[in-house]
C-alpha cells in the first residue's frame, strides 16, 4: 500500500493553489529546492508521476489532482479530529482568528465579539481585516480560522477545501449630495442616475459591484473619481463630485451632507458569507464564533 504523507500533501495542495515551485516556497517559509524534493519523494512514495514540465514552470499531472481529491476528504477529517480535541480539551476557552473585508468589521465582527464576551469570556477571539482575496489565502495557509467575504469574491459552494456559510444579503443604497436634483425624488431607480458622475474603486470588489449593478440596470457608469475608502467616497459626494453606491453595512462612514436613498427597483446587493475550512466549523470555538456571526447578521436583516 503506498505512504501517503499528510505533510507532504499539504506542500502539493499549496502548489496547485498558489502555482508555481517559488510561491509554494514562500508560503511555506522552505526553500524551493526543499519544495521540489518533498513532492519527488511523494512521488516515489506514490508510484505516479504528480508534476511535468510546462515551459519554465510545472503543471499538476491528472494522478497528482486525483490524489489531491482524496487528501481534501483526509485534511476535512483531521480538522473535524482538531476541533474535536480542542473542545474536549478546552471546553469554552480557546481561540478564534478571524479574517474579514473592511466594513464587515465594525458591522458584524464587533458586535459578535462583544456577544461573546458575554456568553463565553474564556473565548478569545482575534480580528484581521484582509481584502477578499487576501482573507482566503490566509484561511488556506491556517493563519485565520475563519474569513469574512462577499460571494462573489469567495471560492465555491463545491470547494473540496472549505466550508461556505451565507450569513447576509447587504443592500445597496445610493450616496447623493443634499442639494442634488433627485435627492428627494420619488420611486428613485437606479437606471435615473445613468447621466451622473460616478465615485467608485479602480480596481477590486467595489469596482466590480458598482460596474455589475449599474450594466443591470442598462448603463455603464461613467467613473468621476477612484476611491477604495468610504471617508473619501463619502466627502467626494458631500462635495457635490459625483454619486456612489454605499452598502448599507458602511452606515457609520455617512456624513451629514450626503442624502442616502434606498432604491425603489432593481436593488443591487452584495452577498456576505463566512467560510472555514471544511471540518473545523464542528468545533466548538469556531461553531460559537458562526452562531454569533449569524446572530448579528440576522438582526441586521
Amino acid at each position: 500500500m503506498a505512504e501517503w504523507d499528510i505533510k507532504k500533501l499539504r506542500i502539493l495542495r499549496t502548489l496547485r493553489d498558489r502555482g508555481t515551485v517559488t510561491a509554494t516556497a514562500e508560503a511555506l517559509l522552505m526553500t524551493p529546492s526543499a519544495v521540489s524534493q518533498q513532492l519527488s519523494n511523494l512521488a516515489k512514495q506514490l508510484n505516479v508521476t504528480l508534476l511535468e514540465a510546462h515551459g519554465r514552470r510545472v503543471r499538476l499531472t491528472d494522478a497528482a489532482h486525483l490524489v489531491l481529491r482524496h487528501a481534501e476528504a483526509v485534511f476535512a477529517q483531521l480538522e473535524r479530529a482538531e476541533a474535536e480535541l480542542e473542545g474536549y480539551a478546552q471546553g469554552d476557552a480557546g481561540e478564534v482568528r478571524i479574517g474579514a473585508f473592511s466594513t464587515a468589521v465594525p458591522a458584524l465582527v464587533v458586535p459578535a465579539v462583544r456577544r461573546l464576551r458575554e456568553t463565553h469570556p474564556g473565548l478569545d477571539v482575534r480580528v484581521r481585516e484582509a481584502e477578499a482575496a487576501e482573507a482566503y489565502e490566509l484561511l488556506s495557509d491556517g493563519a485565520v480560522d475563519l474569513a469574512l467575504s462577499l460571494a462573489a469574491h469567495a471560492p465555491t459552494a463545491r470547494d473540496p477545501q472549505f466550508a461556505r456559510i451565507p450569513l447576509l444579503a447587504d443592500p445597496l443604497d445610493v450616496a447623493l449630495p443634499t442639494g442634488h436634483a433627485l435627492a428627494t425624488a420619488a420611486g428613485l431607480r437606479l437606471a435615473d442616475l445613468s447621466g451622473e458622475a460616478w465615485i467608485f474603486g479602480g480596481s477590486g470588489p467595489w469596482s466590480e459591484i458598482t460596474t455589475a449593478a449599474c450594466e443591470a440596470a442598462g448603463f455603464v457608469p461613467e467613473q468621476a473619481h477612484s476611491a477604495a475608502g468610504w471617508t473619501a467616497i463619502l466627502a467626494m459626494v458631500e462635495a457635490g463630485m459625483g454619486v456612489a453606491l454605499v452598502p448599507r453595512m458602511a452606515a457609520a462612514e455617512r456624513r451629514a451632507g450626503v442624502v442616502m436613498r434606498v432604491l425603489e427597483a432593481d436593488q443591487p446587493r452584495r452577498h456576505v458569507v463566512a467560510a472555514v475550512r471544511r471540518g473545523a466549523e464542528e468545533g466548538a470555538g469556531v461553531g460559537r464564533v458562526l452562531a454569533a456571526l449569524r446572530g448579528i447578521a440576522a438582526e441586521r436583516a
